[in-house]
């Protein structure tokens, strides 16, 4: 379970669609606001998927090959599928320059209330439920699923924490270096969703079958 916490958790901090749309949050008026309040939504949204699962499954992992147990090994299989056939997709796809998303010329007056919002919009729901799947086998009677799953939660977010940390402590440093960042990301973005989703999903479906047959 940590390993594929981990695969998933990388997963989902180094997706660039986010981490752009952050680094444009953090550039606009009351930009550190607006990031806090984006980090702290997409870690509430984290969290609380994990504590549905854990509402459901009573803190209890599912006896193996139960029913409970291959529905959840089902869902990360079929995941995984899903993210590699995208990964595919998006590869066969010809390059197109991408045109900015319309709320961005509308970023200065943006609220908290819309920043937070946009958490949810661009949180990466697939890699997220991948992670949910995975959390069912958590044993919440030991510190140790608890140390777990708190590293997930984090390490999901750890990319808009540096950068919102970043820009606190040296906010003129860093509006020029995530401004770079953003460009590099934009200028990548197809490259690093075909190779997230292809990584991600190998793994989750290479592990899904092998925990099925097992």
């Amino acid at each position: 379970m940590v390993v594929d916490l981990i695969v998933i958790g990388t997963a989902i901090t180094l997706g660039p669609l986010h981490n752009s749309a952050f680094v444009l949050l953090l550039s606009s008026l009351r930009g550190t606001r607006k990031g806090l309040a984006f980090l702290l939504s997409w870690l509430a949204n984290l969290v609380a998927v994990i504590a549905c699962v854990m509402l459901l499954t009573g803190g209890t992992p599912p006896a193996h090959d139960s029913a409970p147990s291959d529905a959840a090994l089902a869902a990360e299989l079929a995941i995984g599928v899903g993210l590699v056939l995208f990964g595919c997709y998006r590869s066969r796809r010809p390059p197109h320059p991408h045109q900015p998303p319309s709320w961005t010329g509308r970023v200065d007056n943006a609220s908290l209330a819309t920043a937070a919002g946009l958490a949810w919009l661009l949180q990466p729901w697939a890699l997220v439920g991948a992670g949910a799947a995975t959390a069912v086998d958590a044993n919440l009677s030991t510190a140790y699923a608890w140390l777990a799953l708190t590293g997930y939660c984090l390490l999901a977010t750890l990319s808009l924490l540096a950068m919102e940390l970043y820009t606190v402590w040296a906010p003129d440093t860093a509006h020029a270096r995530l401004d770079a960042l953003r460009t590099w990301l934009d200028r990548h973005q197809d490259q690093l969703i075909i190779t997230l989703s292809l990584l991600a999903g190998l793994w989750l479906t290479a592990r899904s079958i092998y925990e099925l047959v097992a």
